[in-house]
């Protein structure tokens, strides 16, 4: 059985997926959730507060020359 994006487990065949997702919206099943073990829960909860507390210590003019670098990169080619 092919596994997704973050582990869980999804029939391999278009009818099977179809169904499985049916299950999922009636209610008869629950979804295939993937656990956080093995990740430590604190290096787990400082990446959720990385992007925002990088970007509470910058000024206004630095987050704007990185957003625009980064528009470059993507729009420039």
């Amino acid at each position: 059985m092919p596994k997704g994006p973050k582990g869980e487990k999804r029939p391999g065949d278009v009818i099977g997926a179809a169904v499985k997702i049916a299950q999922i919206a009636t209610g008869e099943v629950e979804e295939d959730k993937p656990s956080d073990e093995g990740k430590n829960a604190a290096a787990v909860e400082l990446g959720r507060k990385g992007g925002k507390a990088r970007a509470e210590k910058m000024t206004k003019e630095e987050r704007s020359a990185i957003a625009r670098r980064a528009a470059n990169v993507r729009w420039g080619r």
